[in-house]
């Protein structure tokens, strides 16, 4: 047997104006974890998709188990062995979870497609992999987190020798993570090699054996994972030191004001639901999937009504029933999902931002350009976010730049809070630095932060107070001397019953 399971030689990539991936050579050898690491744009997700067939490579070759190709094609990966997770899903929404596995693969029996023995060969595969899926299950009524482990059980049943995983626990809890560590393990024990993509250090170190980082679309250096520690990646990965991950703010910016206030709200999944938020402060919200974070979020933007309780802002009563309703009182939402819900991808920098704002810079109906360059770039300077010009499509942009020009399309509204749900969410580490200083920078110019994170660090690193919801309800709260990762998770774990 070969000893590397894949060899990239010289692999280079040009898009007009941009080298993608300049002559990166990498061996990944048979039953490791090799992790890939570097900042959004630095070449990780080209380098992988030239092995599954998306991305054929300028030159350069690709040799898997000993055959060499100068280029792939997604048939030619499939019959070497490659499986792909991306970051974006590859689901079907109106298909349950089972036919989802068995998309372009279906059982049949006879001509007839044999749903039951998909089912059943789906719910032996989520019990093999710990996962509590129902394969019955429309991938549509899946959370984000469910819906990502439909596609890991997806790749694994295809029974491939190489598997790569982009960013795979980026929409998952620390519970689900938890599982995934293990079913890496599992894998990994099984004799199947693993690409790892991750921007979290903490899942780099527990599950790789060697560590590969690029940089500007070149490879800086291939380290064994025991004889490295995160300054030194993070240093290779930017090009700088970064001096502390979570940067300090000037001073304590929250005042006695309370702006926001919740008494006995339910809704939305929601029961019995009371806290405050003051002006100048960051609440953080932790939770497992299906707590109830982001159906909190929706209820006070106005997405789901509430059934009970009330709402209030800066002292007045408010029922938002529309987002325009929760924009005109000043909040804003920054959903989890900026794909989808967040973002136009194929509309520019300058009209995403001004997407909240039409009504207030338009007169019949017609768009002031001037007002809305002029504004789209003051938020480009003052967010710091790198583009050649306004006129850019957000799809091109790296994923830490996308976040801060959603980010600005709510700060163009004027909001006084403005809720942060799951804000760096597949973003490297340079780039949640840049998220976290201008977070520290929104509060000291009075404004109010809402964060809701599946990183309990973060919350930690960031948040003035953290509230735990489980099963709907809040099941504890902390102030900053009591923050404590295991009390978080104590909390977040409580049943129903428990967290009354």
């Amino acid at each position: 047997m070969e000893e590397f399971m894949l060899q990239l030689k010289n692999i280079t990539k040009t898009y007009p104006g941009v080298a993608a991936l300049d002559d990166v050579s990498l061996e990944v050898i048979r039953g490791e974890v090799h992790a890939l690491v570097g900042e959004n744009g630095a070449g990780k997700s080209t380098l992988i998709k030239t092995c599954t067939g998306a991305v054929e490579p300028d030159r350069g070759s690709i040799i898997v188990n000993g055959k060499e190709f100068a280029a792939m094609s997604p048939r030619l990966a499939e019959e070497n062995g490659i499986a792909v997770i991306y970051q974006e899903f590859n689901l079907v929404d109106e298909l349950s979870a089972a036919e989802n596995i068995f998309l372009g693969k279906a059982l049949r029996k006879g001509i007839r497609i044999d749903r039951k023995a998909m089912e059943e060969r789906s719910a032996e595969l989520f019990r093999m992999l710990d996962i509590n899926i129902n394969p019955r299950e429309l991938v549509r009524n899946l959370t984000v987190g469910y819906q990502q482990l439909v596609e890991i059980a997806k790749a694994v049943s295809e029974k491939a020798q190489l598997l790569i995983m982009d960013e795979p626990s980026a929409p998952l809890t620390n519970a689900e993570v938890e599982h995934m560590f293990a079913m890496v393990d599992r894998l990994k024990s099984q004799g199947v090699t693993i690409i790892y993509i991750s921007h979290r250090m903490d899942e780099i170190f527990r599950l790789s054996d060697r560590i590969t980082i690029m940089r500007d679309g070149r490879k800086i250096e291939t380290i064994e994972t025991s004889r490295t520690n995160v300054e030194h990646l993070v240093t290779a990965m930017v090009g700088r030191e970064l001096k502390e991950t979570y940067p300090a703010r000037s001073g304590s910016s929250i005042t006695e004001t309370v702006l926001l206030e919740t008494r006995h709200l339910s809704g939305n999944g929601l029961k019995d639901i009371s806290f405050t938020v003051h002006r100048g402060e960051v609440l953080g919200f932790a939770g497992l999937i299906g707590a109830g974070r982001t159906e909190l979020a929706e209820l006070l933007f106005g997405v789901k009504p509430k059934t009970a309780g009330e709402i209030l802002f800066n002292g007045k009563p408010i029922a938002p029933k529309t987002p325009r309703d929760a924009i005109n009182n000043g909040i804003a939402l920054v959903p989890e999902d900026r794909k989808r819900q967040g973002a136009l991808l194929d509309v520019d920098i300058k009209g995403n931002i001004s997407m909240a704002i039409l009504n207030r810079i338009s007169r019949m109906s017609v768009v002031n350009k001037g007002q809305e360059q002029k504004i789209a770039e003051s938020y480009r300077a003052s967010m710091r976010i790198k583009t050649p010009d306004l006129f850019q499509k957000i799809k091109n942009l790296s994923g830490g730049n996308q976040q801060k020009v959603i980010i600005a399309k709510w700060l163009a509204t004027e909001p006084e809070l403005i809720i942060l749900d799951e804000p760096t969410r597949g973003i490297d580490v340079g780039a949640k630095h840049e998220i976290y200083k201008l977070i520290n920078e929104l509060v000291e110019k009075g404004k109010t932060i809402v964060m809701i994170s599946s990183e309990m660090e973060e919350l930690v690193g960031m948040a003035d107070r953290i509230i735990v919801l489980a099963e709907g309800r809040i099941s504890g709260e902390l102030g900053a001397k009591q923050f404590d990762q295991e009390l978080i998770m104590s909390y977040a774990s409580k049943t129903e019953k428990e967290a009354v």
